[in-house]
């Protein structure tokens, strides 16, 4: 017997794209200040004066920017489109899967900028040294952590906080 407290699929698959929605209004604010950034510095004196180099990292990093924002738009758009369709768990299984392709051209774009200044201010090693750690640091909290968290629930043996809903534990 379900509780009140209980949704349908329908409502799940709901709260779900709502709450996909919701994350990319996050790392759209990330992306659109960063490409901001980016199209802003091609109209300095010092980047006319940047080596060939220099310039395909920026370039490199402002087409991660815009791939990033078309990957990270694309579910509200998809949602747009197709929810009156019924087509939810398609959005929601797509939309998973363009997050997360988004949010690995956002850490790139953000890596190549940062390892950008980096070299630009103290040179090619400094280059490396910050590249490294600002991708470290990405791939670790964005990537690594929740997959350990997840391996971790799946071994944790403690019994659960919520009680069992079923009837002989509920009288």
């Amino acid at each position: 017997m379900s509780g009140p407290d209980e949704e349908t699929p329908n409502q799940r698959l709901a709260r779900n794209v709502n709450e996909l929605l919701g994350e990319l209004r996050v790392a759209q604010a990330g992306v659109q200040i960063l490409f901001g950034f980016l199209l802003t510095v091609v109209f300095t004196a010092q980047f006319r004066e940047a080596s060939g180099f220099e310039k395909a990292v920026h370039l490199a990093a402002v087409l991660l920017a815009v791939v990033s924002t078309a990957l990270l738009s694309s579910p509200a758009a998809w949602h747009r489109i197709l929810f009156r369709a019924g087509r939810r768990d398609d959005i929601l299984r797509a939309g998973n899967r363009a997050v997360l392709a988004g949010l690995v051209c956002l850490a790139a774009a953000i890596t190549a900028t940062v390892s950008l200044i980096a070299k630009v201010v103290y040179g090619p090693i400094a280059m490396a040294v910050v590249g490294g750690l600002v991708g470290i640091t990405f791939a670790g909290l964005w990537f690594v952590v929740p997959n350990f968290l997840s391996n971790h629930a799946k071994r944790d043996t403690r019994p659960s906080p919520v009680p069992p809903r079923d009837s002989a534990a509920a009288e």
